[in-house]
């Protein structure tokens, strides 16, 4: 299952990305928003990070108008992976080197068709591990210093 939000910047983009993942079987848990009124984007990759935070969903996707905004936000989270996207290649390299596991893309900035050939990329791209995960332990072992006050 896959758990995607947007603000109203995103709407649309939000909107084909979840059709096309309940095309291809994929269950997607939509916290919004779910209209063009404007709503602030910490609300929502909030809702989103704390939902992986509480594993109800290993996986998700971010949408504001250029993706930056939701990027900031999701990675104050201890946990949260979140990868702005720009185009395949991006998508790829956010899983297979940095296991993502939120992807954020900008509705302002990318087609639904663009959108959803890299979400597809993403899908379809396989965490190598190795030095990669080295790299993500040292993320990690940070998270936890800071946690523990030693940063």
């Amino acid at each position: 299952m896959f758990i995607i939000a947007s603000d109203h910047g995103g709407l649309e983009l939000k909107d084909a990305i979840k059709s096309f993942l309940e095309g291809r079987n994929i269950e997607v848990r939509d916290l919004g928003t779910m209209n063009s009124d404007s709503v602030d984007y910490p609300d929502y990759a909030e809702r989103l990070a704390l939902a992986l935070t509480r594993g109800e969903a290993e996986n998700g996707i971010l949408i504001c108008g250029t993706g930056i905004g939701m990027s900031i936000t999701a990675n104050k989270f201890p946990g949260i992976r979140a990868a702005l996207i720009t185009d395949d290649f991006t998508a790829r390299m956010s899983k297979e080197h940095n296991n993502a596991n939120v992807i954020v893309m900008g509705g302002r900035v990318l087609k639904p068709e663009e959108a959803c050939e890299m979400v597809k990329a993403w899908l379809e791209a396989d965490f190598e591990g190795g030095r990669h995960q080295n790299r993500l332990d040292k993320i990690s072992r940070i998270e936890q210093k800071i946690r523990d006050g030693e940063l």
